[in-house]
């Protein structure tokens, strides 16, 4: 599986989502700009010593990403799609795209891509959840899907 992070700004969101990619053995995906450097100490806490169990791709722009893996299947969290994340069969080396803390995914990627996006529930007065517990959600519930493959 794959995590795709577009311009993450909080340091220890983007540690703890390694962390969990390490767990599962998803590759993740940071879209610059990113809010920190990426030797950030908060960064680096976060992710614990799992970071050598990580492979981790950078790119300049969420275009860059999506040509180099086209034909890839792409998902969108986002809080306004329609359809729940769980409604979603997610296939073996799905791309979960995940927007900035502060204002999520840009417009243009949601207008793009319109039968992809998905959400998870919550109470409307709930605004999100955080970045790192979103991605936690989603991908185990691809991996669910798939029979944790590769998982004890």
């Amino acid at each position: 599986m794959n995590v795709v992070l577009v311009e993450p700004e909080i340091p220890p969101n983007t540690g703890n989502v390694a962390r969990t990619c390490a767990a599962t053995g998803a590759r993740l995906h940071l879209v610059r700009p990113l809010g920190f450097a990426v030797d950030d100490k908060h960064l680096r806490r976060a992710g614990l010593d799992y970071w050598h169990l990580v492979e981790v791709h950078y790119y300049d722009s969420f275009e860059e990403l999506y040509e180099a893996n086209r034909g890839a299947p792409f998902y969108f969290t986002t809080t306004k799609a329609a359809r729940w994340y769980t409604a979603v069969c997610y296939p073996p080396g799905a791309f979960l795209v995940f927007g900035r803390e502060t204002a999520g995914l840009p417009e243009r990627i949601l207008q793009a891509f319109p039968d992809q996006l998905v959400r998870i529930p919550m109470l409307p007065e709930a605004r999100s959840l955080n970045l790192a517990n979103a991605v936690a959600i989603v991908l185990y519930e691809a991996l669910r899907q798939q029979g944790f493959p590769g998982l004890k």
